[in-house]
């Protein structure tokens, strides 16, 4: 099921602020890491309803995939 384009925008401020403070980083950082996320394309394509889903479940869903990404990063430049 796909949501009104306007409520799904105004969640996805929601979410990169609570994820930006979740990850104590730049709210700047947080909008570049989560449009370019998994998390944006399955919500965006609403994969399992996943916009029905809470502003703080989906911000700590996206600092997993944030922290992972991290993690792949060092590994790359160890």
């Amino acid at each position: 099921m796909k949501a009104n384009a306007t409520l799904l925008h105004m969640k996805y401020g929601r979410i990169i602020l609570k994820f930006a403070k979740l990850a104590d980083i730049p709210a700047r950082e947080a909008m570049d890491f989560f449009y370019h996320s998994t998390e944006r394309e399955l919500i965006r394509d609403g994969v399992s309803d996943l916009h029905c889903m809470s502003d703080a479940y989906l911000a700590e869903d996206l600092l997993e995939e944030y922290r992972k990404a991290d993690s792949a990063d060092s590994g790359k430049s160890a």
